[in-house]
């Protein structure tokens, strides 16, 4: 382990990422945020930068090994479900990353541990921590456990429901749909949005969800399955 103790929840982690590591230094910059970091203690940005293009490598051949038939314009939105920073914080869910993120203070006291961005970030940093610690090949061992059931499960055509709404709009000759905040309620730490999606011809729908993306996604895929159902 380098010379490093690591603590008991670190260790937990490593457990339940399935890969023990040479190098435990890896992870720790991995796992610290900026609100932390110092010149002695580096976050995980660089890492987070290393481990997206890992992730991608991946994901891409992983695809092109399971369709070996799909065109560039199916497997592009199918791959682009699959890393965005979204999923990516779904799967540190999956592991409870956020219980060993290192966090100032600040981030702390606003609900740092769930918020999508950061263990979004951290996911890819972790990704970036076990290349360099073991390899192509543990990076890839990592990966496929946890995004394999979801490229299994990656809808045919995984454009965002945003992107298919404004295309059949504009099929239809109107402009794209207006996105509104209708409503704002919960703490700071852990807000819900309540958004409403309009098009030009009058056809609304609503939905709420902890982050505006996550909103506008729900509301435009409501109208979007009554519009292609009308």
């Amino acid at each position: 382990m380098g010379g490093i103790k690591l603590s008991a929840d670190l260790s937990s982690f490593m457990d339940r990422l399935g890969h023990r590591f040479a190098n435990p230094e890896l992870l720790i910059r991995a796992l610290t945020h900026g609100s932390i970091s110092s010149a002695t203690r580096p976050d995980n940005q660089r890492l987070e930068f290393l481990g997206d293009r890992v992730l991608g490598l991946v994901i891409a051949e992983t695809l092109l090994a399971e369709d070996k038939v799909a065109a560039e314009g199916i497997l592009a939105p199918r791959f682009n479900a699959l890393v965005r920073k979204e999923t990516c914080a779904d799967v540190a869910r999956d592991l409870d990353l956020g219980a060993v993120l290192k966090l100032g203070k600040s981030e702390m006291v606003s609900g740092g541990r769930r918020k999508e961005a950061l263990l979004g970030d951290a996911m890819e940093a972790v990704i970036a921590a076990v290349y360099l610690d073991g390899g192509i090949e543990a990076a890839r061992a990592l990966i496929l456990r946890f995004w394999g059931p979801r490229v299994d499960s990656v809808e045919e055509d995984a454009r965002d429901p945003k992107t298919a709404l404004q295309e059949l709009v504009q099929a239809r000759k109107q402009t794209p749909p207006a996105y509104t905040i209708t409503k704002r309620s919960g703490p700071d730490h852990a807000p819900q949005f309540t958004i409403e999606v309009r098009t030009e011809s009058g056809q609304t729908a609503e939905a709420q969800a902890g982050s505006k993306r996550h909103a506008e996604q729900a509301a435009a895929k409501a109208l979007l399955e009554r519009l292609e159902n009308e």
